[in-house]
């Protein structure tokens, strides 16, 4: 086995080794619909949160369930819901992370229909110190405009 792909290995193993198994990239999608819809409505509901992430009202519950006892929600069976502050905070950062993201992708000419797949993809799992760095080469590359033009008219 070459050394590059032993590498790899490792990587992806420490990786999942490193992984909080309690909380779920699923779990953090519902975090983030519910904070669209409390900032848009003032509220969100199972039924809302049914519709707009295509899943039956039982796995809604089911999912509000797990993440009030886990202390992300205040959450009473049939009525609206909201983030605690603890939810709250993880809600912002995976927004702030899809709003870099998807910022980033936009820089460098990604369709923004493109970006938004992407970014849905990518957000969950990028690490606190890689979005840092990511945002300072966003400002850089906002910094320097006659770059991004260059770039954006190469054709590499």
């Amino acid at each position: 086995m070459s050394a590059k792909i032993g590498e790899r290995l490792e990587s992806i193993k420490k990786a999942h080794s490193q992984k909080n198994t309690k909380f779920t990239t699923r779990m953090e999608d519902y975090l983030e619909v519910i904070s669209e819809l409390v900032e848009l409505k003032g509220y969100a509901t199972p039924m809302d949160i049914s519709n707009y992430m295509s899943v039956r009202p039982p796995s809604v519950t089911k999912m509000l369930k797990r993440l009030g006892d886990d202390g992300y929600l205040e959450y009473t069976k049939y009525h609206g819901l909201n983030l605690n502050p603890k939810g709250k905070n993880l809600a912002n950062e995976i927004r702030q992370k899809h709003s870099d993201l998807l910022e980033f992708f936009e820089i460098i000419g990604v369709n923004s229909s493109i970006a938004n797949q992407d970014v849905e993809g990518i957000e969950h799992h990028m690490n606190p110190k890689t979005m840092k760095q990511l945002r300072k080469f966003i400002t850089f590359l906002k910094s320097k405009p006659d770059l991004l033009i260059r770039f954006n008219q190469t054709d590499f």
